[in-house]
């Protein structure tokens, strides 16, 4: 659903950066092109703002347990 999605897409990306990050700390390339280093700096970036949200301590499960124990409070924006 909406809410759903609203939720678990900060998590999607705080995963896949996270996860990108230590692909690319695994690989341990050091020459990079100006593209790359851009690209870093926005992943590097991105990833430190999402770490200071709660979605750091989110999993798709959790996520989906709230909003089901929030589904009767009929809550509205």
């Amino acid at each position: 659903s909406g809410a759903l999605n609203h939720f678990i897409f900060p998590l999607q990306v705080y995963q896949l950066l996270t996860d990108l990050k230590q692909q690319r700390k695994e690989s341990g390339k050091s020459k990079q092109s100006s593209g790359q280093q851009n690209l870093n700096t926005i992943m590097y970036e991105t990833l430190k703002y999402i770490s200071k949200t709660p979605c750091r301590y989110q999993s798709p499960e959790t996520v989906r347990e709230f909003l089901a124990a929030m589904k009767d409070h009929k809550l509205t924006k």
